[in-house]
């Protein structure tokens, strides 16, 4: 064996901890992301605490869907993380009578809000027109716990370059592990 074949215990570790520290920061950047859920706005599905899996890699091969949860760059301050889910995607058209959701005029089917408010949809800054079409490479997000979310009807669209990828796995609490729905 040559001295170069031989390397010191020192170096192993150090080449060792530094291939760890880029294959970790290209998982985080490109593939998959941890998030905490700081707020209620998501009551039932994510508590206050969650722990959930974001696959940023996603946006590569598809598009948002409806019912889908997302995380998404807020709006209004881009240095923060939202995560809410889709409720609309671009060329729908919107209205809420009485906290119901209307796509395209039909009532959605909403089975995960427990915690349903009387909001009505009206003319205003952020949406001249009720109904409204949603535009190209927007999406229009709403909490699953309306009466405490800070959301699409207050803020706007979110746009398809903010979306950081949709929720498939809920890691924490350990009581509550599995797929958010």
């Amino acid at each position: 064996m040559t001295a170069e074949a031989i390397k010191p215990w020192w170096r192993e570790t150090i080449e060792t901890i530094v291939w760890a520290f880029v294959l970790a920061m290209l998982i985080r950047t490109f593939i998959v992301q941890a998030f905490w859920i700081p707020s209620g706005s998501m009551i039932p599905t994510l508590e206050i605490n969650d722990r959930v899996l974001v696959a940023k890699f996603w946006n590569y091969f598809f598009e948002p869907s409806r019912g889908s949860l997302y995380v998404f760059k807020y709006p209004v301050e881009k240095d923060r993380d939202f995560v809410k889910r889709v409720i609309a995607i671009p060329g729908d058209i919107v209205d809420i009578k009485d906290g119901i959701v209307y796509i395209n005029g039909r009532s959605t089917n909403e089975p995960y809000i427990q915690n349903h408010d009387r909001f009505n949809m009206k003319p205003n800054r952020i949406f001249p027109e009720v109904p409204f079409r949603v535009p190209e490479k927007k999406y229009f997000m709403l909490g699953d716990n309306r009466p405490n979310s800070q959301d699409s009807r207050f803020w706007g669209f979110a746009s398809l370059e903010d979306m950081r990828g949709p929720v498939f796995f809920r890691y924490w609490p350990l009581n509550r592990i599995g797929i958010p729905k």
